[in-house]
């Protein structure tokens, strides 16, 4: 199907310029609102990727890995320093509560070590001294409790962040030996027997570990729930923001836009019918968006209702032309949609997938695209005048 075409006048030509200082300024106006609309859509990218960082998974991902712009983006959100302060005090208290368990873990490693069975633990197995010329093909991570002492011990960050990975090389010492040694020899029997005795006193001092564990992680959601809320409470501040400039955007335009009509020709009569003709193409939508526009000059007109009776000749210049102006525009995005619908087929499912996205920040957008479209009509009516001689 081929696109619709606009039987209407081109794009207004502004016949009251005297010289060519006033096509400047307008053209200077147009391009200051042109970068303020690139700014706005920036932000708004900005912000939409903002509130995607919010999820808790990639907060934990982001804590390593921001770079030197984003932490500098965060000095500005109201409560993160905070918030960021008090998580250090958190997790600097958890550390201590996690060192004093790994201390009271010592004791029972000083039990199992002390045991009359002990000694052959102690120390790393001497694989050359003992001929063991297999051991490294059976046991894959050797383990031993001076290496677990050194380890319990270490300031270097090398050391236990937990009590949990202190209990694994314990129980990795025994089953080594119980793996390279065979079932009925004196290693294997003595280190089955201290293994036994070690899960029995792991066992009463477990419900302390999960304790602590439980808080850990009552403390890292709590942490983590209030720093989404900052940023989030930060976001719909952004969010606001961009509206008010938006919404002031919208003012200098509709200045701009009634200072352009004031100096375009008239519409003739022909211009009007064709004008009519081609509100008839628009799309339900669409038309009634255009009546809205008819509406803001007209308070009395109803948009909204069922039936309207619009008199083409009763509206104003202005409304004439804001109306030209947006109908043109429809009927181009109408006929753009045609023909992606020929050749898109079975997309819309997808489109639609795409399309569904936050309603606040769809709005905004809709408002920057809206501005960018009446800045561009504006641009390319000083443009056209700027390449005709001037009277």
């Amino acid at each position: 199907m081929d696109a619709p075409v606009l039987d209407v006048v081109n794009v207004p030509t502004i016949s009251g310029y005297s010289n060519v200082e006033d096509i400047e300024g307008y053209q200077h106006l147009v391009d200051e609102l042109s970068l303020k609309i690139e700014e706005l859509e920036q932000r708004m990218i900005e912000v939409e990727q903002f509130n995607s960082s919010t999820s808790k998974k990639q907060l934990k991902a982001s804590k390593g890995n921001s770079n030197a712009k984003d932490k500098d983006k965060e000095k500005h959100i109201p409560g993160l320093k905070k918030q960021q302060q008090e998580a250090s005090k958190r997790e600097a208290a958890a550390a201590k509560r996690m060192h004093d368990l790994m201390r009271q873990f010592g004791t029972i490693l000083s039990q199992i070590t002390r045991h009359k069975w002990a000694w052959p633990f102690m120390q790393p197995v001497d694989v050359e001294g003992l001929g063991l010329h297999d051991y490294y093909e059976v046991i894959d991570k050797p383990m031993d409790f001076s290496t677990i002492k050194n380890q319990m011990e270490a300031n270097d960050g090398t050391g236990y962040k937990n009590v949990r990975q202190i209990c694994g090389d314990v129980r990795l010492v025994f089953k080594n030996a119980m793996k390279y040694n065979e079932e009925r020899s004196n290693v294997h029997v003595m280190a089955k027997t201290l293994l036994k005795k070690f899960e029995e006193k792991w066992l009463q001092f477990l419900p302390k570990v999960i304790e602590e564990e439980k808080r850990r992680e009552e403390e890292e959601a709590e942490a983590q729930m209030n720093i989404q809320l900052v940023y989030e409470a930060a976001h719909a501040k952004m969010a606001r923001d961009i509206n008010n400039e938006l919404h002031e955007l919208d003012l200098h335009l509709e200045e701009l836009r009634e200072m352009v009509v004031r100096k375009c020709r008239k519409i003739s009569v022909e211009d009007k019918r064709k004008l009519g003709a081609s509100l008839t193409k628009l799309s339900p939508e669409d038309l009634g968006k255009a009546l809205e526009i008819v509406a803001q000059n007209n308070p009395g007109f109803q948009a909204t209702a069922e039936e309207v009776d619009l008199d083409i000749d009763a509206l104003t210049e202005s409304t004439l032309w804001r109306l030209k102006f947006f109908v043109k525009g429809a009927l181009e995005v109408q006929g753009k949609s045609s023909c992606s619908a020929s050749l898109g087929g079975n997309n819309n499912s997808t489109d639609n997938a795409i399309n569904n996205n936050n309603n606040d920040d769809d709005n905004i957008n809709n408002n920057i695209k809206r501005k960018r479209e009446i800045s561009n009509a504006i641009a390319k009516a000083v443009k056209k005048k700027s390449k005709k001689p001037t009277s």
